[in-house]
């Protein structure tokens, strides 16, 4: 695969899991959250509810941001590898070092989160706790699952841009 076409993949993958998974979720979440906020008596309901409006919002800003802004941060990137293809991979490879960086540190947000709700769950009778408990796991989960995506596809592009700097491929663009 070429560095144009590693490019692309990444980027596109970028592209549609937020636009089509997270944005949306994000979004049906708060959806739920305010139906439950409206409709729920029950205060296990309002426990769901809370995590639902927060991380909503949290998954609908990130999923828009991401989905909205990869179209001119590939158009950018591709002309800087045209123009000076040599700082540009090593400015890409910074960036995607910086990125990498923080998976271990999402992780850890993820367990907190899970061990947070299982907590919740077995050590308070509070149907209020008991739903919250609920929802923390399953946002705990989806952080899993979109940042396991997210972290396959930034390593792939982190070892395409490294194989490329290493072939001096930085001297000529694709």
């Amino acid at each position: 695969m070429t560095l144009h076409e590693a490019l692309l993949t990444y980027f596109q993958g970028e592209k549609v899991e937020a636009l089509v998974f997270i944005l949306p979720l994000g979004l049906l979440s708060l959806v739920f959250g305010t139906w439950l906020i409206l409709d729920g008596r029950e205060a296990f309901m309002r426990g769901v509810a809370l995590p639902c409006l927060v991380f909503g919002a949290v998954l609908a800003v990130a999923g828009g941001t991401v989905g909205f802004r990869t179209p001119a941060q590939v158009e950018r990137l591709e002309l800087a590898l045209e123009q000076a293809p040599a700082p540009a991979l090593v400015a890409e490879i910074q960036r995607m070092d910086k990125v990498n960086r923080n998976w271990s540190r999402y992780v850890a947000a993820y367990v907190f989160m899970a061990v947070l709700g299982l907590g919740l769950r077995l050590g308070f009778r509070s149907e209020f706790a008991h739903g919250l408990a609920a929802a923390l796991v399953l946002f705990a989960g989806v952080g899993f699952v979109i940042d396991g995506f997210a972290e396959r596809r930034a390593m792939a592009w982190t070892e395409t841009l490294q194989q490329a700097a290493y072939e001096g491929q930085g001297e000529e663009a694709d």
